[in-house]
């Protein structure tokens, strides 16, 4: 994604790219563009859109016509005419050849849908990135729900170019509720098509909205859960640690963790880890060394035997085979 072309880049990081609406879009926290508008300003900036990114926003992406082809952490998706692909901050993208593929993409800070909405959705999965495709009379609702807001959008542009009202601000705020809620709470077991069959990316380890249930009791609890890794990997692997600052037993958030995502607590953590470990190798130079540390080993023998045993092969081996 580009934006206004500022972005940290070093040796030891994977290029970040922060919220910075474009010229003249209104700063609400949220902004809308045609895929075109991608291109143009990406070539404005001499950026290469298939050079690995990692935005700090969300990005939802509808295809009106061509495939959109794109990498999310490993996993290639080929985004047809009618389906939607969204992509969540932290994910590393690399785009394909974006050439006669034209669409909708839809930009917003993680703070901007209502806590409601992002507790219904699962906001604040990190590791997710989701292909729906609705069909039928559910297509056609998202597709009236994105232009609605597309509408209000221009509306919140022409009142006030650089700050919008609080009143567009809030009907944008529940447009893209219904727009997200629409895509993941309403789509139904034929409205979505992904790589895996649950629309998951490679590490995300979960089953999709249609099983995070109601808030309370498991679905609470891992939710809980899957923040304070996100919040924490870096530091420790520890179930332990996890269950004690959130007031759990180990055991509740093992169990948790499997009735919602399908495994156990402690390979929740690990498969987060490994996902670190294969962003960085794959798109920094960073030493093993360098990377143990980043992500809490003691030492880089540790940190190798870790991705070994876990990820099937060395981390230079993999680093290497991504490369080729």
């Amino acid at each position: 994604m580009v934006k206004n072309g500022h972005a940290h880049e070093s040796a030891a990081t994977i290029p970040e790219l922060p919220y910075a609406p474009g010229p003249g879009a209104p700063a609400a926290g949220m902004e809308i563009m045609t895929l075109s508008d991608l291109r143009s300003r990406a070539e404005a900036h001499g950026q290469r859109l298939a050079s690995p990114q990692r935005p700090g926003f969300h990005q939802l992406f509808a295809v009106e016509t061509g495939t959109l082809r794109q990498s999310v952490d490993f996993t290639e998706h080929a985004t047809p005419a009618g389906a939607w692909l969204w992509v969540r901050p932290g994910q590393v993208q690399q785009y394909g050849g974006l050439e006669g593929t034209e669409g909708t993409l839809v930009l917003f800070q993680p703070a901007f849908p209502d806590p409601a909405t992002a507790a219904a959705v699962g906001l604040d999965e990190a590791s997710g990135a989701l292909m729906h495709h609705p069909v039928g009379e559910r297509a056609r609702a998202a597709r009236l729900a994105l232009d609605h807001l597309r509408f209000e959008f221009a509306a919140a542009h022409s009142a006030h170019a650089d700050r919008p009202p609080a009143p567009h601000v809030e009907v944008l705020r529940h447009l893209l509720a219904a727009l997200l809620l629409r895509l993941v709470r309403l789509a139904g077991p034929d409205g979505m098509d992904g790589a895996d069959g649950t629309g998951r990316a490679d590490g995300g380890g979960g089953r999709g909205s249609a099983d995070r249930g109601a808030e309370g009791g498991p679905a609470e609890t891992f939710r809980r859960f899957r923040a304070a890794v996100e919040r924490d990997f870096t530091r420790t692997r520890r179930v332990s640690y996890y269950a004690r600052v959130l007031g759990y037993s180990p055991r509740t958030l093992s169990r948790a963790t499997r009735a919602v995502a399908g495994l156990g607590a402690k390979e929740f953590v690990d498969r987060r880890v490994i996902l670190e470990a294969k962003r960085l190798l794959a798109h920094t130079d960073s030493p093993s060394a360098l990377i143990a540390t980043q992500l809490g080993f003691a030492d880089a023998t540790n940190f190798t035997k870790f991705f070994h045993q876990r990820a099937g092969t060395a981390p230079g081996a993999f680093r290497t085979s991504v490369r080729s």
